[in-house]
């Protein structure tokens, strides 16, 4: 198996997550000011992406 094909997959899964939880965060209409799951959905967003950046990052540097 190619080396950072794990990571990309994984963060392509955790991405994918926090964007179905950001969107049923949108969809409640009683959101208050204090409502911790738009924060939460969007640091779930980052991390996701990060695993991709970096498996992208060692799959194009295998290939060197």
């Amino acid at each position: 198996m190619r080396e950072g094909l794990i990571p990309t997959i994984l963060g392509t899964g955790v991405t994918a997550t926090g964007i179905a939880l950001k969107g049923m965060a949108m969809k409640r209409s009683d959101l208050k000011n204090n409502d911790m799951m738009p924060m939460v959905a969007a640091g779930i967003i980052g991390f996701g992406l990060a695993h991709v950046l970096l498996g992208t990052i060692d799959l194009v540097e295998e290939n060197r």
